[in-house]
This record gives C-alpha cells, structure tokens and sequence, in this order.
C-alpha cells in the first residue's frame, strides 16, 4: 500500500510524519531550528537551517516508522508564514549575519503596515479591512526602504512553504494558499493586484511580471516539478521522483488534517505558539477585523476566513513567566519531564475553575490583537494581582490566561457570526490544547463543543494529505480529509460555566476596549 510523509515547519523545530495510507502515523522525527530576536520587533531564521532540519526529520521519521523509503507515495510540505529571501541561483540572501528569512511574527514593518492601511486600497477588503505586519508586501516594502541593495539583489522572495517544496522539487510554483492568504494575491480571480502593488511602492514587482513573487500559482496538493530533485532525495534520504504537493501554511495545514468530511460547520483552531482560527464557507464572508475571505485557501473550492491571535501558546509562557513562584514550578516541571504550561495543566485538574480565577482577568495579548480588532499595538492586561506568590496563585494565573484565550476565541466566532457565518464546532489542534482542562475551558468560554481530532499530530496529517493527493493515492485534497481525518472525542460546553463566563467576558471586552485606548497614553 506504501506511505506518506508530512513535514510540518513551525518557530521552534521541523518535524516529520510518516503516515499510512489510512490516515494513522507511524513515526515520526524532530529537530530544532534556531530563531534570532533583536530590537524593533525583529525575528529572523536561516533557510539552511530550516532546510537541514527538515532533512534530519525526515530521516528520523522514516528510521522510526521502520518503512523502506522507496515506498514512499507522495510528500507535503507546511510552514509559518515566514519571508525568504534567496539571490542568484537561489542562494541565501542574508538581511543579517546568515540569517535570510524573516519571520512571520517580526513585527519590523508595523509604520509600512500602517501606511497601506491608510489608503484604503480595495484589494485590503480581503484582508479583513486591515493589512498585517506579519504579511509579506508590508515587509518587502521595509526592505526596499531600509535595505535597497538587497532588495535590488533578491532574485526570489518566498514564503516558507513555497521554499521548501521550491528546495525540493526545484519548482517556483507558489501555493494558493501563501501567496491569497499572505501577499494579497487575489485566488479567485487569478492575478496580482497591479494597482495596489503599484500604490503601496513596489511597483517595480510589477514591472517584471511579478516573477520574483511567483507567476505560476497552484492548489494545495499539485504535484511539482519531476518530484524529488537528486539532491533534495539525498538530501532527505528518499528516491528520486517522489511525488511532492504544494504545500500550506502550517495552520492550514492543521485544518486540513482536522476538520474532516464536514469543513464548513467546524471552526479549525490551531493552538500553538501562536493561535488561528479557520472558517470555510461556500460564499465569501467579509468579517471586519478576520483575514479573508481567501478562495481555496484552504480547502479547494471554498472560501476561508482566518483568525486567531499573534501569541497564544506564547502568551501563556509569557504571562506564568512574570510570576514570582514560576522558578520553583518551572524545578518541579522539569523533574517531570514536562513544560510548565502542561505541568500547571496537571496540578489545575482538581481546580474549580471559575473560582480559582474569581477577581483575576487577563487579556494576553502581548503582541496585539490579530482579530476581529486588526489591531498590533495594543498589549496585555492582568486586573486582579494581590500579595499572593505561591502555587495556587500561579495555578489562578495560568487558568485566568486561559479563559482569556477562550474569551479571545468567542470574539471572533461571535464577529463571523454577525456577517452570517455560524460555527457549530470547534476542532482543536496543535501542542499547546492537547490538555483536557484546557479544551473544557475552551468550550466553556466559547459556549461550543470541542472536537478533538483522532490524530494527535493533525498538522503533519494535513501535509501528508498533500503528499497523498501529489502521488495519486487520492483525486482531491477533499477525498483525502474524508478518508484519512476523523474526529475522536468532543468535550460538550457546561451551560452553567457558559453562564458564568458571560459575566467574565464582558469584564474581558472592557479590559480590552481600556488597553486599546492606553497604549498611546
């Protein structure tokens, strides 16, 4: 029957999944990747790094599914929403030391953000009204302005993902998804926006036919080039040829592997470092303040709104982080093998939530409110601090950060609501909602069930979907969510906690409202 693979690019590490043709992992294999933060908001990587990772996933991966590697059907690729920028013959150009990328979360472009915002150009409709910092044409304008030279000298500017299976297959095809969802290409009529490119001052992109940001644009799943070049194989430890797909982005990616057979009544919602939200729908949804619509995105055919905010997982780390017990919890965590997050997750079972947290709020938003505010300058809140330094006030704490992500995600159901979209569900993915409280509180602050999906790594699933439909196992991308994801389990909101959160999100949205207007203060 052979397999598939699935490689999943996130912050913090590559990882690799081998699959079998069913939709169950057989191995798997990590490696970290290193990130380089400086002043002003900046987060950079190198393609190399990220490439070399990716090679020793993979082999991992293969080793510990004990697979022949000639049986191999087809792979994917997922990654951030990072900027790469390559010169001549697709070397490495560096914007500093090594480092060639810049990562989705550098925030070095918020005043170019903020100045295509202030046009009003037409094409920001599908953006949710506002451009981001985290997007691509915000950053290359930073470049062209702050570094021209090297603007001048890229031969290719490249999401992640389009560079990996590019570093594969040696295919410039740029995924749909990348390039709709991140660099304002309009999916579904075709074509780049001549107009706003020009407007915003990178004309010159224009000029050359858009060559250097990607003429030749596919779905999700598109089998590139010849497959696997020699190099890349023996790079990765496969055959040559095999079938590689156009890849997502890795929350995407996370949705495809999630939401099943039934995509346009479950919200995807990928809790990692970061956290997005996935809507799909048969029409498009304009949603002030959610990102789209973007067609086929996601999944082909469909429109999708995204969601969700800059830190999320992060938040959370950041927010226990600040507490005077954290060292001693962070001691306690690592004689049990565990992060904090998870170990705080286990001592919290027992916890009457609401009442852990009575008095004590969080807005965690240390890097602004990606939607439905659209709104990167505004920073968290805590209300409620005392004396208290111990455990259980840290347990209060990392439980309060939690309902405020919860509150966070009621937001954004509650906005797509308004324009017409209702979810019925929600199917929760990534590492940092693998606890049962934290998918209960979930769904107790949201007042939606919480579906969790039967893999437990439905990003790398999703990318080996695309592996799958890239080498033939199946027609479509959506043969391949119906045969090889399914849902394993739902945690049912309580309708007393529901009521009692109402009161807590209404203290949150005034939380919010204040620390929107303070940041300028």
């Amino acid at each position: 029957m052979g397999c598939v693979i699935g490689i999943d690019v996130g912050t913090g590490s590559a990882r690799a999944g081998v699959f079998d043709l069913s939709g169950a992992m057989l191995g798997s294999g990590k490696c970290a990747i290193a990130l380089h933060k400086g002043a002003g908001g900046i987060v950079e990587q190198s393609s190399e790094d990220i490439w070399n990772a990716v090679c020793t996933s993979v082999k991992s991966a293969v080793t510990a599914a004990g697979v022949d590697p000639a049986s191999v059907r087809g792979i994917g690729f997922d990654a951030t929403c990072s900027l790469v920028i390559l010169g001549e013959g697709g070397a490495p150009l560096p914007v500093a030391e090594d480092r060639n990328i810049i990562v989705w979360m550098d925030h070095r472009a918020l005043d170019q953000a903020e100045r295509i915002n202030a046009m009003g150009h037409d094409v920001l409709s599908y953006v949710g009204g506002r451009i981001s910092p985290e997007m691509e044409t915000p950053k290359l304008l930073w470049l062209k302005e702050n570094m021209p030279d090297l603007y001048a000298q890229a031969w290719q500017f490249m999401d992640l993902t389009d560079f990996l299976t590019w570093r594969a297959s040696g295919d410039l095809a740029r995924s749909i998804c990348t390039v709709t969802c991140k660099w304002t290409y309009l999916g579904h009529e075709g074509r780049w926006d001549d107009s706003y490119i020009r407007a915003i001052g990178l004309g010159d992109l224009a000029d050359q036919g858009f060559e250097r940001i990607g003429t030749n644009v596919v779905e999700a799943g598109t089998p590139l080039g010849t497959g696997l070049t020699a190099r890349a194989a023996s790079e990765l430890g496969l055959p040559e040829g095999t079938p590689v797909g156009a890849g997502l982005i890795d929350a995407h990616a996370g949705g495809i592997g999630s939401v099943g057979d039934n995509p346009q009544v479950r919200l995807a919602y990928v809790f990692g470092t970061s956290s997005c939200t996935m809507t799909s729908t048969t029409e498009p949804a304009f949603v002030p303040g959610v990102w789209g619509p973007y067609f086929s995105a996601m999944v082909p055919g469909l429109w999708l709104n995204e969601g969700g905010q800059s830190a999320a997982g992060a938040a959370i780390d950041a927010l226990i982080l600040h507490h005077p017990y954290a060292p001693a919890a962070q001691a306690q965590a690592k004689q049990n093998g565990m992060s904090l997050p998870d170990w705080l997750a286990t001592q919290a079972q027992t916890h009457d939530v609401l009442q852990t947290v009575k008095g004590l709020h969080v807005v965690p938003e240390p890097l602004g409110n990606r939607a439905p505010h659209a709104d990167p300058n505004t920073r968290a809140v805590i209300s409620g601090i005392g004396m208290e330094n111990d455990l259980s006030s840290l347990i209060a704490l990392y439980l309060a950060g939690l309902c405020g992500l919860g509150y966070g995600l009621r937001q954004i159901t509650e906005a797509q609501a308004r324009t017409g979209t209702h979810v019925q569900e929600i199917v929760i993915s990534g590492g940092a909602g693998r606890s049962a409280l934290v998918r209960q509180i979930l769904a107790d602050t949201t007042g939606l069930p919480v579906a969790v999906p039967r893999t437990e790594e439905p990003v790398l699933l999703g990318s080996a979907i695309l592996g799958a439909v890239a080498g033939g196992v199946h027609g479509s991308v959506t043969q391949a969510m119906d045969q090889m994801s399914a849902l394993e389990a739902t945690h049912q909101p309580d309708p007393t906690a529901v009521a009692r959160h109402a009161a807590r999100y209404a203290i949150y949205e005034d939380l919010q409202a204040i620390a929107r207007r303070a940041v300028s203060a």
